[in-house]
C-alpha cells in the first residue's frame, strides 16, 4: 500500500515540470530580430514567462524599447509560429522530475498536467520529449472554455485521471491560486519562471528539487 496519501499528482507544465526557458527566449528573440530588437539572455526572459505568449512578448518588447498593439499583431504569430517549429529543442525535465514521476507511479499514484498553454503546443511537446504516456491526463489552457486560476482545468485534470484526492505542484500564482480553488493543496517550485519570492504564492509548501517530493508528499498531514 502508497504511504502517499494522494490519488493524483498534477504538474503545471513550463516552469514546473518542464525547463521551456530557452525555447520560449529563442522563439521570443526571433521575433524581436523581425523588429531589428536586441535579443534578450535566457535567463532575462524568465520574469516574462508565464502568463501566455502574449503577455510573455508584450514584456519583452516593453523592456526592449517599447511595446503597441501594432507590434504585438505583427510579432505574435512570426512568435507563436516558430515555437510551434521548435518546441524541444531546448526542454528538459527539471533534474529528478523524472525519477519522482516514476517513483510515484510505482507507488500507484497517477501523474496528471494542468498547464495555460495551449493544446497546440502541450501535446506535440509531450510526444517529442517522450513523456506523453507517463501521465493519466493533460488538460490545456484551452482544452476547455477557460483556464488557471480558474479551478475547472484542475477539476477537470483529477477527473480525467481516475478522481481522488489531489495535490497540484506549480510556479506562478495562477498554480497556487488554482488549486486552492479548486480546493485541494498546492506545492510551489522555488526553481520554476518565478516573478518574485516563492513565499509569496502562499503554497501549502514548497520544494527547491524534485528529490524532495516524494518525502514531502508521504510526510503529508492529515
Amino acid at each position: 500500500m502508497s504511504r502517499i496519501p494522494f490519488d493524483v499528482v498534477g504538474f503545471d507544465l513550463d516552469g514546473t515540470l518542464l525547463d521551456t526557458s530557452g525555447d520560449l527566449a529563442a522563439a521570443v528573440n526571433y521575433a524581436l530580430a523581425t523588429l531589428d530588437r536586441p535579443p534578450f539572455p535566457v535567463d532575462s526572459i524568465h520574469p516574462f514567462v508565464g502568463k501566455g505568449a502574449k503577455v510573455m512578448l508584450e514584456r519583452a518588447l516593453a523592456a526592449s524599447g517599447g511595446c503597441d498593439e501594432g507590434l504585438i499583431a505583427t510579432a505574435l504569430p512570426i512568435l507563436l509560429d516558430y515555437y510551434e517549429q521548435n518546441l524541444a529543442v531546448h526542454s528538459v525535465p527539471y533534474p529528478g522530475a523524472i525519477a519522482a514521476i516514476d517513483e510515484l507511479g510505482q507507488a500507484g499514484v497517477k501523474v496528471a498536467i494542468c498547464t495555460n498553454k495551449s493544446e497546440r503546443f502541450t501535446i506535440p511537446l509531450m510526444h517529442q520529449i517522450g513523456l506523453s504516456e507517463r501521465f493519466a491526463s493533460i488538460v490545456c489552457g484551452d482544452t476547455l472554455h477557460v483556464s488557471k486560476p480558474d479551478p475547472a482545468p484542475i477539476h477537470e485534470m483529477i477527473a480525467r485521471a481516475g478522481g481522488g484526492r489531489a495535490i497540484f505542484l506549480g510556479d506562478t500564482i495562477n498554480d497556487i491560486a488554482g488549486a486552492r480553488n479548486a480546493a485541494i493543496p498546492s506545492v510551489a517550485v522555488s526553481f520554476g519562471f518565478l516573478d518574485g519570492p516563492v513565499e509569496l504564492l502562499q503554497a501549502d509548501a514548497v520544494i527547491h528539487h524534485f528529490d524532495e517530493l516524494i518525502p514531502l508528499l508521504e510526510n503529508w498531514p492529515g
